[in-house]
């Protein structure tokens, strides 16, 4: 006997299946995520930061899902990071400002109060639509001022964590004798991964726009990796640059991380109405225990790296993708992580003006016109600032010249980049009149933010 159409009608009510899958009601507001990989060299992945020059990508690091970030969207060959180190750079992705204005404010100490009230991410988003929800999970490290993610305004996080909470079971830093690390979870990249995808589905269920970042402690030191990372790296010829298997065991962790997102951002159908911005916190170390020096610094062709203003310490990966950005495409206008909040405003719909104090502007006249275009900033230069516990050095890059300025012994070198990616031929002396007026500039800035310019104490390692 046939069950009667009405009462089978009914059963399905009672049993809770149901008839069809409904879709997820979609907000006409876009969703932001940011992945921020640490300590991650411009040349650390395998992906050509200058399309056409081998010698801007790694000789033996893998990194598939980070050559598809570029491929799906813009690479940006000459991104920058705020600061050569973790901390500063972290806030300042948050308020779009310069450290000169924070981190190494000589009033440092009374900085903290202003940062709690600053018109940051979360906040802006939120004003710009009360729907919006904000999640940051992995590495915080605000340091000093026991600042909170959720005292910034994210909904969801792992809390003030630094490098410690990343590290695990770790062996100390590059100071130490490299021991490494193998694990099922290494630099947390799988958990972190598994948090942020489950973010993603919630907000997907309910319909919210979101911003999502997620901070990644890989590859940092210590050296973490798993056991199927390390066996694919062994099968890879080492090279003259990079031919540490550890590392490049992590670098593949990090990059399989990045993969998983991608798929669950696919899988959820979050492509056609999300921005993804990918950058490192800074440049890469310029040592690494257990690495052989072949003749090649690790980040060659760039000068320096992690802990100076040369471009190995701030020059970095750098790819933005989502609507209207052209997949394939290759920008070398200057950007910087301070771009991303006013980036955020004007795609957002942020109708306030932004404050005098951000110093980033919005990449979307570049982002919308196949990597074309300016970025209107309050200045039109970037500057680059580090004292107080670091080695007092700044940099200003206007246009294709950077003057750098290592405060105390007073030197200036200035390089134009567009002939001297390396930074190896200081033209100060053949262009005193250009010098001149570029320390002049930098120099009148820093006074103006109050910025200190004197060492006074020493770092901890980031």
């Amino acid at each position: 006997m046939k069950t009667p159409a009405p009462a089978l009608f009914a059963l399905i009510l009672i049993s809770g299946i149901p008839l069809w899958a409904a879709p997820a009601p979609k907000s006409p507001k876009p969703n932001f995520i940011v992945i921020l990989s640490d300590d991650q060299s411009w040349v650390g992945t395998s992906q050509r930061m200058i399309p056409g020059n081998p010698e801007t990508a790694s000789d033996y690091f893998r990194t598939p899902n980070i050559e598809r970030l570029a491929a799906q969207g813009m690479l940006f060959s000459n991104g920058y990071s705020p600061a050569p180190f973790c901390c500063p750079t972290r806030r300042s992705l948050q308020i779009s400002q310069t450290p000169a204005r924070h981190e190494y404010q000589q009033d440092r100490e009374g900085w903290p109060a202003v940062y709690r009230q600053q018109l940051n991410i979360p906040r802006l988003l939120k004003q710009a639509d009360p729907n919006y929800r904000t999640a940051h999970f992995g590495k915080w490290d605000h340091r000093y001022d026991k600042v909170t993610p959720a005292e910034q305004g994210y909904d969801v996080s792992d809390g003030a964590t630094g490098n410690a909470d990343g590290n695990g079971v770790g062996h100390g830093s590059g100071k130490k004798l490299g021991v490494t690390s193998q694990l099922p979870d290494p630099k947390l990249v799988n958990s972190l991964t598994d948090r942020a995808t489950a973010f993603l589905e919630e907000q997907v269920r309910t319909g919210r726009p979101f911003y999502l970042q997620v901070a990644h402690y890989a590859v940092h030191l210590d050296i973490q990796h798993s056991a199927a990372a390390l066996e694919r790296v062994r099968a890879l010829p080492p090279g003259k640059k990079h031919n540490l298997a550890t590392f490049a065991a992590m670098t593949d962790d990090l990059d399989a991380g990045i993969g998983r997102l991608l798929n669950k951002i696919t899988e959820l159908g979050l492509r056609e109405n999300t921005y993804i911005f990918f950058l490192s916190d800074n440049g890469g170390r310029m040592s690494l225990p257990g690495s052989k020096d072949l003749g090649h610094g690790l980040n060659y062709p760039l000068r320096g790296g992690k802990a100076t203003l040369y471009e190995g310490g701030i020059r970095v990966p750098f790819i933005v993708l989502g609507p209207g950005v052209k997949a394939g495409s290759v920008s070398d206008v200057p950007a910087t992580g301070l771009d991303f909040l006013p980036t955020m405003a004007e795609l957002a719909g942020y109708q306030p003006a932004l404050p005098a104090t951000m110093d980033g502007g919005s990449l979307v006249p570049v982002l919308h016109h196949a990597g074309v275009g300016a970025v209107k900033r309050q200045r039109p230069y970037l500057v680059f600032h580090q004292a107080f516990d670091r080695t007092a050095q700044s940099a200003l890059r206007w246009d294709n010249f950077k003057l750098v300025k290592t405060w105390k012994s007073g030197r200036l070198e200035l390089f134009d980049l567009s002939q001297d990616l390396s930074e190896a031929h200081d033209l100060s002396a053949k262009m005193p009149e250009k010098t001149r007026e570029m320390d002049q500039t930098l120099t009148a800035f820093l006074a103006q933010v109050k910025a200190t310019t004197v060492q006074t104490k020493v770092g901890k390692d980031e």
